[in-house]
C-alpha cells in the first residue's frame, strides 16, 4: 500500500486527500464540496437563480464488455469471475449480467446470451468511488496526462474508458487471471456539457490541459 500512495504522490495527489479516499467515513467529502461551494460557483458561472435547475450528478455506472471472450455462447468462468470480483471489489456493491440484445457475428455475440456485466452506483457509494478514481485511480494510470474533456453527450453525460483494472489499488494484479478495461458513465441531470464539465472539474476531475493537447 506504501508503494500504491508514493505513486499518487508523485503524480501531485495530495497525501491526506488519498487517505480521505482510500478510507472513508460520514459524508462523501466531494458531496460536501459540490452542496456546500461548487453550486455557489455554478449559480455565480452559469447565471442559474434556481437550486432546483442545478446540475446533479445522478449516478455512475461501470461496464464490462465480455463478448470477445465468448466459447460458443458461454463465457468460460475464469473471465466471468474475474470481471465479477473486480466490479464487487471496486463498488462494495453486486454487479449484473446483462445479455446481448442483438447478435453481431464478427465478434461472436449472440442476442439473449450473456456478454457484460455493469453495476450502477448512487448516493454514498457513487461520491466515495469518485472520490477514490480522482485521487488514487486517475494518477496510477500508465503516462496519464489527463482525461479528455471532449466525451460528453449532449445531456451533460461523461463518460471514460479504462484499460486496465490494477489502477485501482483494491485489485490485486498478481491474484487475476487476465486483464480487462471498463466503461465508466457518470450521469447528469438539468445538465449540459458546459455544465458538467464545470462540475467535473471543479470536483478535480484531472482533464487534459490545453498545452498538452497541443504537444
Amino acid at each position: 500500500m506504501a508503494k500504491d500512495k508514493n505513486k499518487s504522490k508523485s503524480h501531485g495527489s495530495d497525501p491526506a486527500i488519498v487517505e480521505a479516499a482510500l478510507q472513508p467515513s460520514g459524508t462523501p467529502r466531494l458531496q460536501a464540496m459540490y452542496q456546500d461551494t461548487i453550486c455557489e460557483k455554478v449559480a455565480s458561472e452559469f447565471g442559474i437563480k434556481n437550486p432546483m435547475q442545478m446540475p446533479r450528478l445522478n449516478k455512475i455506472v461501470i461496464n464490462v464488455n465480455m463478448g470477445r471472450h465468448l466459447d460458443g455462447t458461454k463465457l468460460p468462468p475464469n473471465v466471468k469471475s474475474t470481471v465479477l470480483d473486480t466490479l464487487s471489489t471496486i463498488s462494495g456493491q453486486k454487479p449484473l449480467m446483462i445479455a446481448a440484445k442483438k447478435s453481431v457475428s464478427n465478434f461472436k455475440v449472440r442476442a439473449g446470451y450473456e456478454t457484460a456485466a455493469m453495476v450502477t452506483l448512487r448516493r454514498e457509494r457513487m461520491w466515495h468511488f469518485l472520490d477514490r478514481l480522482i485521487h488514487i485511480a486517475t494518477p496510477r494510470i500508465k503516462d496519464f496526462r489527463g482525461l479528455s474533456d471532449k466525451a460528453f453527450d449532449r445531456q451533460g453525460s461523461y463518460s471514460i474508458g479504462l484499460t486496465e483494472q490494477g489502477v485501482f489499488p483494491e485489485i490485486n494484479m498478481a491474484e487475476v487471471n487476465f486483464t480487462h478495461g471498463m466503461n465508466i458513465n457518470f450521469c447528469f441531470a438539468n445538465s449540459t456539457p458546459d455544465l458538467s464539465r464545470f462540475v467535473l472539474g471543479e470536483l478535480g476531475m484531472p482533464f487534459r490541459k490545453p498545452e498538452t493537447d497541443r504537444n
